[in-house]
C-alpha cells in the first residue's frame, strides 16, 4: 500500500506529513514530467488519506513558478499554528541557483483536503547566509515553540566548510534570525541532509507534540547522509535556552565523536530522507521515509514512474532510553486477509517449512524463534561489528552456521528456489562470553534480472538473546518492496526486490533454518494483505461531492491496486 509516482513521475523525499482537520495529508518531493530526478522540476505532490492506509492524489501542492523557487520546489515542513492554520517552510532553488528558504499559505484554511496554497511575494523568508554555500542549504523541520515564545525550526548546511545543522527563531514565522551557536556540528561529515528533531517520552509509547519540553521529555535528532544514503540518529538533551542538542552517547564517551556515521541508523537498508509528524489523532510520532529503485534507469522510465514511501510506521523509546523502536502502524492490519498459522513447530537444521494459503506478494507475517543451546554459536571477533552488511555477505543465508541462520524465505520462486529473498537471524559468541544478534536480508537471489541491484543488508539487535532465547521478526511484503522488524523493531530493514517469477507466477512464503541445531517456532501468523486504495485521483463528479460535504480520502474513496 505504499504511496508512489503516478505515471510518468518521479516521487522522493515525504515533506510535511501531517494531521490537519481530521485528514492526514503527505506531501513529497515529486517531478510530474519524468520518472527521473531532475532538480528543475522538483514540484510538490500531495496525497490525503482518512487511515493511514488508503491514500487519493490531489493536484501538486507547490510548483517552480517564482524567483525564489524557479529551479525547484525542494524539501522542507509543514508547522501547525496557534490560531490552527498550516503553514509550508521549504527550500525554494532561486533563478541564480541559490538555496533560499520560503512559506507557503493555504488559500483556503477552511478546506479540510488543503488543496491550494499561496506563495507570498515577500519570500525568501531566510536567504542565503553570507557564510553559507548556495547549493548547502536545504530541508527545514517542522517548526517548535520555546518557553520564550518563539518559534525555531533546524535546517541543514555546510557553513565556513563544515557541515552542521543551524536553528533559527523568529516571533511571527516571518521574520527569521539564525542562532549564533548550530544546534549541532559535524567535523567529519561535510553535509547531512533531512534533519529532524522531536521529543520523545523518556517512559512509554505515547507520541509527543513537537514543543514538548520538560521533565520526561527526551529529543531525537536525524539527519540523512547523501554519502552513504542512510539515515542516522542520536538520542540526547535538547537545550532548549541555547538552542543546542548534546547526544547521550556523546556524553558516555566524554564527547570527541561528533561523526553523524558512528550514530544509530533508523533502517539498515534501502530507506532514505525519512520524517516525522505527531499524529494528535491517536497521540503517536509516525515516521514517512522514501525508498527509491534499484534496478536500472531504463526500467524507470519503461514503467512511467519511479519511487515510493514506506510503509508508515509509530515510534517510541526503548526502555533504556538508547534507541528508537519502530513498528507499522496498526491501521495496516485493517489489511489483513485470510490467515495462515504455524504453532509449536519445530524446524530442523536443513530444514524448510512453506506456509501455504496465501499469497506471498502482498503479505503480513509475525513470527517468534525459540533457541534451544547457544552452544554452538559461532565465534566473533568484536572488530566484525563494524561492519553487518559484509558479514551478512559472508556469512549468507546459505552459509551453515552455529545457531543460525534462520528466518524467512519471501517472494521466493517455488520449490526451485531459484528466486528468493532471505530474512535472517544468526547468533554469535564474542571474545569476552557474551552473545551478538546479527540480523540480514540477502538479496543476492532475489531476481536474475539484469541490472538490478542486490546487495546484502545488515544490521546488529539490541536483545540479551542468553537471557531471553527467543527472538521476534515482522515481515511486511508488498510487490517490490520486503520491510523487516527485528526483536519488536529494534533492527528495521527495507529492500527492493523484484523477481522475475512474479510477472508469471505466485511467489512463496517459507521458514527455514541452516544452523547446526533446531530452532522453534512457538508461533507464527501470516495474513495475506488485501490491494489498498492508493494515490488513485478522484472523478471529477467525486470531487464536487466532496467540496459539498467536506470529506474525502476515506476508505471506500477509492478502488484501484498500489500497482
Amino acid at each position: 500500500m505504499q504511496i508512489h509516482g503516478n505515471d510518468g513521475s518521479l516521487l522522493a523525499d515525504p515533506n510535511g506529513p501531517v494531521y490537519y482537520n481530521g485528514m492526514y495529508h503527505l506531501f513529497y518531493q515529486y517531478n510530474p514530467h519524468g520518472a527521473l530526478w531532475d532538480v528543475g522540476n522538483l514540484s510538490w505532490g500531495h496525497s490525503v488519506s482518512g487511515d493511514l492506509v488508503n491514500w487519493a492524489a490531489l493536484g501538486n501542492a507547490l510548483d517552480p513558478t517564482a524567483p525564489f523557487d524557479a529551479n525547484g520546489c525542494a524539501s522542507g515542513s509543514v508547522t501547525i499554528l496557534p490560531d490552527g492554520q498550516p503553514v509550508i517552510l521549504y527550500s525554494g532553488i532561486d533563478a541564480e541557483r541559490r538555496q533560499v528558504q520560503n512559506i507557503a499559505l493555504p488559500k483556503n484554511p477552511r478546506d479540510p483536503l488543503l488543496r491550494e496554497w499561496t506563495k507570498p511575494s515577500y519570500n525568501p523568508v531566510v536567504p542565503l547566509p553570507a557564510d553559507v554555500s548556495a547549493d548547502n542549504f536545504r530541508d527545514p523541520t517542522t517548526a517548535w515553540l520555546g518557553r520564550d515564545g518563539l518559534w525555531r525550526f533546524a535546517i541543514s548546511a555546510v557553513a565556513t566548510g563544515v557541515g552542521t545543522t543551524l536553528v533559527y527563531r523568529s516571533a511571527d514565522f516571518l521574520r527569521w534570525e539564525r542562532n549564533a551557536a548550530p544546534l549541532h556540528a559535524s567535523r567529519d561529515a561535510v553535509m547531512a541532509e533531512c534533519p529532524d528533531l522531536f521529543p520523545v517520552a523518556a517512559r512509554g509509547a505515547e507520541g509527543l507534540d513537537t514543543s514538548a519540553r520538560g521533565p520526561g521529555v527526551r529529543h531525537v535528532l536525524k539527519v540523512s547522509m547523501p554519502d552513504t544514503l542512510q539515515d542516522y540518529y542520536t538520542v540526547g538533551r535538547y537545550d532548549d535556552e541555547a538552542d543546542t542538542f548534546t547526544p547521550d552517547e556523546d556524553v558516555a564517551r566524554g564527547g570527541g565523536d561528533d561523526d553523524y556515521r558512528s550514530w544509530r541508523r533508523i533502517d539498515h537498508g534501502h530507506l532514505y530522507a525519512s520524517k516525522t509528524f505527531f499524529d494528535a489523532r491517536k497521540n503517536r510520532r509516525v515516521l514517512w521515509a522514501w525508498v527509491n529503485e534499484s534496478d536500472s534507469e531504463a526500467d524507470d522510465v519503461a514503467r512511467g514512474w519511479s519511487g515510493l514511501q514506506s510503509f508508515p510506521r509509530a515510534l517510541w523509546l526503548d526502555p533504556a532510553g538508547r534507541q528508537l523502536l519502530q513498528w507499522p502502524v496498526e491501521e495496516i492490519e485493517t489489511l489483513r486477509r485470510g490467515r495462515a498459522a504455524l504453532l509449536g513447530a519445530e524446524v530442523e537444521s536443513g530444514g524448510l517449512r512453506e506456509i501455504g494459503g496465501i499469497a506471498g506478494s502482498q503479505a503480513d507475517v509475525d513470527v517468534v524463534f525459540e533457541i534451544p543451546s547457544l552452544e554452538r554459536a559461532e565465534g566473533l571477533d568484536g572488530n566484525r561489528l563494524l561492519d553487518a552488511d559484509a558479514l551478512c555477505g559472508e556469512k549468507g543465508a546459505s552459509v551453515q552456521g552455529g545457531v543460525g541462520p534462520f528466518g524467512l524465505l519471501v517472494m521466493a520462486s517455488g520449490d526451485d528456489l531459484r528466486e528468493h529473498t532471505a530474512v535472517f537471524f544468526r547468533v554469535f559468541r564474542l571474545l569476552h562470553g557474551e552473545y551478538t544478534v546479527l540480523m540480514c536480508t540477502d538479496l543476492t537471489r532475489s531476481s536474475t534480472k539484469a541490472g538490478v541491484y542486490r546487495p546484502t543488508h545488515g544490521g546488529f539487535v539490541d536483545v540479551d538473546i542468553e537471557k531471553d532465547r527467543s527472538i521476534s521478526l515482522r515481515t511486511l511484503i508488498d510487490h517490490s518492496i520486503v520491510e523487516s522488524f527485528g526483536g519488536g523493531g529494534r533492527t528495521c530493514m527495507t529492500a527492493r526486490v523484484y523477481p522475475e517469477h512474479a510477472a508469471t507466477s505466485s511467489s512463496h512464503l517459507y521458514v527455514f533454518n541452516n544452523g547446526s541445531d533446531a530452532v522453534r517456532v512457538p508461533k507464527l501468523e501470516a495474513w495475506e494483505l488485501a490491494p489498498a486504495s492508493v494515490n488513485v485521483v478522484p472523478e471529477q463528479e467525486e470531487e464536487e461531492e466532496e467540496e459539498e460535504d467536506g470529506l474525502a480520502a476515506s476508505s471506500n474513496m477509492c478502488t484501484s491496486s498500489v500497482y
